[in-house]
């Protein structure tokens, strides 16, 4: 491809610069064919034929090739498509990649932003992580041709709000923050001060909030809120094979992310899949092939992920720790749901890493999911598992609000763990109905259905909660392969060992559950269900069992 031009034959019929990242792209008609020019600041210049723009405007798409793509494997194409998801983007064109085409894509910077519906196809896509320029950067971005902005005159909020007294211009995600403040103050291996304060809902025009994604925290204070309009237009991406080239760099914390980023609202990724090659005996880890971020009402479907290579670092504390790596990121985002999706390696391999982690988002959902794990890291409000399969690494959560398992197999060491590393707290309900429980993949262990552990020791940045009801019904744990003298299985973990009389004094009070309710609830030991371990910390719970 000829990546020069001859300026004097440009006629600037349109010009229009977008500066999206670190680049920027400038799209003018010219007389000459249409071809891209790589400045040496990386800026795109696009210089399009008239004769190509209207055969462009009367197909209603355009192609990776239109832009000079190779489609061979070998030649690195990255310019090329982010070039022509920038046409896209400005004639409100759709984008197909080339049937049976391979798309190479090297370490350049150089991010592709998708604003338009996107049909991947049968088409292939090499990404080389083994040398980048900036480890961080997506390969491509689904983004809004929306613009967010400061919301003004918002001081304070509290828990549960119904409505901001804020005009908006319509519908709109609403982040805002407490830097001041200091929630999730994790404990253990990675211990860390804490994050800062923060919460995302959704407002309509009239200033009135979603009540199924509910103010979690009260906010005497904000130290920064941000708008971002909704689009109220439905985007699709389909298909597509992705395969990432793993990088080789050091076992530590710099996560690479190298990704289809989705950073809109009303989004529709269906048939993508993604593979993962190359892992060696060292590697930084992922922070997710799908990283959905600032966004709401997003579903990926029919997707086929992979789960990756755990690798070992020094915490925090000074210790070894295996580092969390994802191809499944959520990150302040609400209602996001995975449908049908499954993973290409065995959600039983303990040398794999989980393959989703969350944070700060609400109404999550799987649906038909065969994954190694579901996790909400620093809080969920509100998540729905049904009709799944949970591998090895299983449900790791907490939050609050309801989180409901439904008519799912759950191969996790407990079925619902609460994380100990942020006070395994859960404000509200956990619901169970149609469920089996496969403790640890069936390996010999003594069954708990709810995990975690706090020694009500250490400030967390609030009070920490074990759910207030329990609802467990018609739930079978095969718990066949025990170790000897097992007890049967327990409803709690012994969360707090060092409590087992009233001599124990809590530095920072553990909210118990008032109420467990089971219903029709078997064990392939044939042995009952008990309480706890250590069943003093829950000498308050009423247990309710019945059968149908």
């Amino acid at each position: 491809m000829n990546w020069t031009a001859s300026f004097s034959t440009l006629l600037a019929l349109i010009a229009t610069a977008h500066a999206l990242g670190s680049s920027t792209v400038t799209i003018v008609s010219s007389a000459d064919p249409t071809q891209v020019i790589e400045e040496e600041n990386g800026s795109l210049l696009l210089t399009v034929s008239q004769d190509d723009k209207k055969a462009f405007a009367k197909a209603g798409q355009v192609s990776y090739e239109n832009f000079g793509a190779a489609g061979d494997g070998v030649t690195d194409d990255a310019v090329a498509i982010a070039a022509t998801h920038a046409y896209a983007n400005q004639h409100q064109l759709k984008v197909r990649a080339k049937d049976n085409a391979t798309y190479y894509i090297g370490g350049e910077e150089r991010t592709a932003y998708i604003q338009t519906d996107t049909d991947f196809g049968n088409a292939s896509f090499i990404i080389d992580d083994t040398a980048v320029e900036k480890r961080d950067a997506p390969v491509f971005e689904v983004s809004s041709q929306q613009k967010s902005f400061k919301l003004e005159g918002l001081t304070s909020l509290k828990r549960n709000q119904k409505r901001i007294n804020v005009p908006l211009p319509g519908p709109c995600l609403v982040t805002v923050t407490d830097s001041n403040t200091k929630r999730y103050i994790r404990f253990g291996l990675n211990q860390n001060n804490g994050a800062s304060q923060t919460d995302i809902f959704v407002v309509d025009k009239n200033g009135k909030l979603d009540p199924m994604a509910p103010i979690v925290w009260d906010f005497e204070e904000i130290t920064d809120c941000t708008a971002l309009p909704i689009d109220e237009t439905l985007l699709t991406i389909s298909g597509g094979t992705f395969t990432t080239i793993a990088n080789q760099a050091e076992s530590q914390y710099t996560y690479y992310s190298r990704n289809l980023a989705i950073r809109r609202s009303n989004v529709v990724v269906d048939r993508l899949e993604h593979r993962v090659t190359g892992e060696g005996d060292q590697g930084a880890p992922y922070g997710g092939f799908i990283n959905i971020r600032d966004s709401a009402y997003v579903t990926v479907k029919n997707a086929l992920l992979t789960g990756r290579k755990k690798y070992i670092t020094i915490g925090n504390a000074g210790k070894p720790v295996p580092m969390g790596s994802y191809d499944i990121i959520v990150n302040r985002s609400l209602n996001v749901s995975f449908v049908n999706c499954s993973q290409t390696n065995d959600i039983h391999d303990r040398d794999y890493w989980g393959i989703m982690g969350s944070n700060f988002s609400k109404n999550l959902l799987y649906d038909r999911c065969t994954l190694s794990r579901f996790d909400a890291h620093m809080g969920v409000a509100n998540a729905t598992i049904r009709n799944s399969t949970l591998g090895h690494m299983g449900i790791n959560a907490i939050g609050t609000g309801t989180l409901t398992l439904e008519n799912s197999i759950v191969y996790g060491p407990h079925l619902v763990n609460l994380r100990q590393d942020y006070g395994s707290t859960w404000q509200g309900r956990i619901l169970v109905r149609d469920c089996r429980f496969v403790p640890s993949s069936g390996r010999s262990v003594s069954a708990s259905l709810i995990g975690g552990r706090n020694s009500t020791q250490h400030d967390f940045g609030y009070t920490c909660y074990l759910p207030e009801e329990i609802v467990i019904e018609n739930l079978h744990i095969d718990d066949s392969n025990h170790p000897e003298n097992y007890e049967g299985p327990a409803i709690f973990a012994n969360f707090t060992p060092e409590m087992t009389d009233s001599s124990y004094q809590e530095s920072y009070p553990y909210v118990r559950p008032k109420r467990v309710l089971l219903r029709d609830v078997t064990t392939a030991s044939g042995q009952s269900l008990r309480v706890s371990e250590n069943p003093f910390p829950f000498r308050k719970v009423k247990v309710d069992t019945r059968k149908r």
